[in-house]
């Protein structure tokens, strides 16, 4: 994700629809990245991502420049999607939602090429067996490249929390390792 101005932000906040494009260019991905990593399937994640969006669009002048543009996007984001998850695993028998994620991901596994398809598989499976602070913790850190402050900020936690947490999952994915 490219880091995004200031000046475009507030022209965005102002209504000026080619600032808006610009900022959701910039930022597509880094959103359905984020919520893939908690919804697993596709169609969900581009139904959050869409979600996310029309959020920022609504509320982009309460933006106030006190924490980064990125972790502000990443708050919204991870709420939506993880209230997206709460709804479709009320309204859903989740055993019978997994079985259709998992026959999903095996029918796009053929598709794609096996052995990226294999690791990102295996990854999910590590990643699930994390509790989910240390998991978003992870997915930040190391897939997101976020700082340790701005997961702090984006999860609303102490920043030695966020050490913690990772440090946890590195402990526990490390273990993981070596039983697989």
């Amino acid at each position: 994700m490219q880091t995004v101005s200031d000046e475009l932000i507030k022209k965005a906040s102002q209504g000026d629809l080619e600032a808006f494009e610009t900022l959701y260019k910039l930022n597509i991905d880094f959103v359905y990245r984020v919520s893939f990593s908690i919804l697993r399937t596709h169609f969900d994640a581009q139904d959050v991502t869409c979600e996310v969006f029309l959020k920022i669009y609504r509320n982009l002048k309460s933006f106030k420049f006190r924490s980064s543009f990125k972790t502000w996007l990443y708050r919204i984001t991870l709420n939506t999607a993880i209230n997206a998850y709460k709804k479709l695993k009320k309204t859903k028998n989740l055993i019978a939602y997994e079985d259709k994620i998992k026959t999903k991901d095996v029918a796009e596994g053929l598709n794609n090429n096996l052995e990226k398809t294999d690791a990102k598989n295996i990854l999910n499976l590590l990643l699930d067996k994390l509790s989910r602070k240390e998991k978003m913790c992870i997915i930040l850190k190391e897939l997101e490249g976020l700082s340790y402050k701005e997961i702090s900020q984006a999860l609303n936690i102490n920043i030695n929390t966020v050490r913690t947490h990772l440090h946890r999952a590195r402990e526990k994915l490390l273990k993981m390792k070596y039983e697989v």
